[in-house]
């Protein structure tokens, strides 16, 4: 049987053209106001996931 996408991992994990796991960074929803602008911005920011374990299963969730 199939393995379906897993929905929510889906919506935060993106995969680059090179197979690569890109993530956003936590940390942006709320109690902005003690955070200062620099932090906030560099939360904009995406990052990768960097562990190859983490890489795999990201991988298989999304089915990618």
């Amino acid at each position: 049987m199939k393995m379906k996408t897993h929905k929510g991992a889906a919506k935060r994990f993106k995969l680059t053209a090179s197979g690569k796991v890109k993530r956003y960074k936590a940390n942006k929803s709320h109690i902005l106001t003690k955070k200062s602008s620099k932090r906030k911005r560099n939360l904009r920011k995406s990052s990768l996931i960097k562990t190859k374990g983490d890489t795999k299963r990201m991988k298989r969730l999304i089915q990618a």
